[in-house]
């Protein structure tokens, strides 16, 4: 059993947990339920309560002791008998089946719409008779008073079977290409018909003609809805003989009063997937709304979400047991869910122990699996000495790290720090003593970090003229976001830096025109006094006090400007001389570089007319003399006569050179050129 509290409401997941599987021995089973504690909490409510890879759909009988399913694969159905929670019979069929109808109050007779086109009727026994419909069949009803079934599907006719009779009457045609869905009301009993395009037509049965029809699609589109087709009809449901709840394949539901033409609740479920069921709660007026991904539950007043059940695999069809909070869902895997809601009402008659199991559930608390093993990181594993454990079963890797036992961590734990417990003992002794001395007076201490910036903040915080400012310079302080900012020297502000500069006269005229507030209040209180005592013209005195904070504002702004320009002067003329030092550091280099190199003279050279004689050299190969001037891609090929060599000579140092000032030249007047992109012709 699994409990989620989605919107604060509990739901029970009651399918969930291992399964045993049946070749083992009751005495195995015993011990798997000791040792695995899923095993143990797992509530099996129906037995072999699955099918063998998909369930499609799932219905109840009138009389609420059988529950039919039908599934694959083999195509099959299966009836469960509630008040001996077990499987009753098992049919299998030829092709999948896409929906069924139970026409009695049991499970003797039973009607199933088949892939293929047939129709398979089955009575107590198994399988009564077989029959075939001219195009492919998508849903179907039965109306009890007239003992026809109506079956729609790809095609515009809606065909009419009467079982009295056992033959084919005059179908109903709609004005749609394709019918998708059909449901029929329980007390007047009209037929209505969910369309491709979107509409809904209502046919009587009594008349056999149409009454009229309703557009859905214009009222679950909006203006921001990109759609490639027009939304169709894929869920019909009635509650009663005027409210009509329809589901459109964009994720919409209308709740419609069959007296209007309008919606007077739209839904919308978020996820734009084909909405597939549609179920009305009779105590509550509650509505439960299914698509292939989620299950919302919400209020028919005003369309607030109550709950929501989230698929793990995709849904297909939806049961609600009457009177109850239990749902049945049959999915894409092979257990069918089954949901237990208490706040929505009782568990059923034939499981009522559910009542009692979930209030014992809600004062229980379970351990919980993990709290055996402690989650080590790689790191944490190397600083306890135990990487040498991986690999075995003492570890067990899970995401980025390891589980390993609780009492193998503390042994290791206690050998690497064995006076841990002591340090925390004085910690505790140290806050306990900080504690009993808040009552004294405390002298504020300055931080490591930032202290002129912490001293203006304190200075703030003991102004009591300003509130706001107390309250914003207190909170700056005592913020744990802040913490860094007087703690890690990395935000030591450096008053060297450019910034700084430009931003400290900014700041600097800030406290001057504070100052300055100040005693202009000081002047307005002197003012106000004389006032009251010579009984003088106020209009004269505020004009007066708002021409002299006029000016001193202007004074103010024009030194804030002239600050600023100063000091964007001095980092301009500090940029100009780093810039010079470093092109004369440059010109030097180039000159060392540009000197003369000595070399010693061999003593085997002889000098002709100051040039040395080559004799040695005109003595050496080809091969010899090319690998001694440096040059590139020498390659020799052939042999004897035929031989080849090919060489590219290397360039001059004299070339490199020059295209090296050419290079740094234009790099320098780079920034200088103006692109003549703009410039156009003129037109004489």
């Amino acid at each position: 059993m699994q409990v989620s509290c989605p919107n604060n409401v509990k739901i029970y997941n009651l399918s969930v947990g291992k399964s045993l599987p049946e070749w083992l021995s009751e005495r195995k089973k015993r011990n798997l339920i000791k040792k695995n504690v899923d095993i143990r909490r797992r509530i099996e409510l129906i037995q072999d309560f699955d099918m063998p890879g998909v369930s499609t759909s799932i219905k109840l009988s009138k009389d609420g002791q059988y529950i039919l399913a039908t599934g694959i694969y083999k195509p099959r159905v299966k009836c469960f008998d509630v008040n001996n929670l077990s499987l009753k019979f098992e049919r299998c069929f030829d092709s999948e089946v896409i929906t069924f109808e139970v026409l009695s109050n049991d499970y003797s007779k039973v009607v199933f719409l088949q892939c293929d086109r047939n129709i398979e009727f089955h009575a107590a026994h198994g399988k009564y008779h077989r029959l075939r419909i001219p195009r492919f069949g998508r849903d179907m009803k039965y109306h009890y008073p007239s003992c026809d079934l109506f079956v729609i599907g790809v095609s515009n006719e809606i065909y009419r079977i009467n079982l009295e009779r056992g033959q084919f009457l005059q179908s109903f045609e709609s004005e749609a290409s394709a019918l998708n869905k059909c449901e029929i009301n329980p007390l007047h009993h009209l037929l209505v018909v969910g369309t491709q395009d979107g509409k809904i037509e209502a046919w009587d049965p009594r008349t056999k003609n149409r009454v009229g029809i309703l557009d859905c699609a214009l009222h679950c589109v909006l203006q921001n809805d990109r759609l490639n087709a027009v939304p169709s009809i894929t869920a019909l449901k009635f509650q009663d003989g005027l409210t009509l709840g329809v589901g459109t394949s964009n994720g919409k539901v209308l709740l419609y009063d069959v007296r209007s033409s309008k919606p007077f609740l739209s839904k919308d479920h978020g996820y734009g997937l084909p909405i597939k069921s549609i179920e009305f709660h009779k105590k509550i007026d509650v509505i439960y709304s299914m698509d292939s991904s989620i299950i919302k539950i919400w209020e028919k007043e005003n369309g607030k979400l109550y709950t929501s059940i989230e698929a793990e695999n995709d849904f297909n069809d939806l049961c609600v047991i009457p009177d109850t909070g239990m749902v049945l869902i049959a999915n894409e895997n092979t257990k069918m869910q089954t949901y237990y809601i208490p706040s929505l009402g009782p568990a059923p008659y034939w499981c009522s122990f559910l009542d009692n199991l979930t209030e014992e559930l809600e004062e229980l608390n379970y351990d919980i699996i993990y709290d055996d093993y402690k989650f080590v990181t790689e790191k944490e594993l190397d600083e306890l000495g135990l990487s040498h454990l991986k690999g075995t079963n003492l570890l067990r890797a899970y995401m980025h790290g390891y589980f390993i036992d609780i009492r193998l961590y503390r042994k290791a734990r206690n050998v690497i720090k064995p006076f841990e417990f002591e340090e925390y003992k004085k910690k505790k002794i140290r806050q306990k003593i900080l504690e009993t001395c808040g009552s004294r007076i405390q002298v504020p201490q300055l931080p490591s970090v930032n202290k002129e910036l912490a001293l203006k903040l304190m200075e703030g915080e003991m102004n009591k003229n300003s509130k706001k400012k107390k309250k914003i310079t207190s909170n700056i302080l005592k913020d744990d976001r802040f913490k860094a900012l007087f703690n890690n020297p990395d935000f030591q502000v450096d008053k060297n830096s450019e910034e700084y500069a430009l931003l400290n006269p900014v700041i600097s005229q800030l406290e001057k025109s504070r100052a300055k507030k100040m005693k202009v209040e000081h002047q307005e209180q002197l003012k106000t006094e004389d006032y009251l005592y010579n009984n003088e013209n106020e209009d004269r005195n505020s004009s007066s006090d708002e021409s002299f904070i006029h000016e001193d504002s202007s004074d103010d702004e024009k030194t804030w400007v002239k600050d600023v320009r100063k000091q964007y002067r001095l980092i301009k003329r500090s940029r100009q001389k780093e810039e010079e030092n470093n092109e004369k550091s440059n010109h030097n280099m180039e000159i060392l570089n540009n000197q003369p190199n000595l070399y010693e003279i061999k003593e085997d050279v002889e000098f002709r007319e100051a040039k040395p004689v080559a004799s040695k050299r005109n003595k050496s190969t080809l091969g010899e003399r090319l690998q001694n001037e440096e040059i590139h891609n020498l390659n020799v090929s052939g042999s004897r006569g035929s031989r080849e060599m090919t060489f590219v000579i290397g360039k001059r140092k004299r070339d490199t050179k020059s295209k090296q000032t050419v290079k740094k030249h234009r790099k320098e007047y780079k920034h200088l050129l103006r692109p003549a992109g703009n410039i156009h012709k003129i037109k004489h």
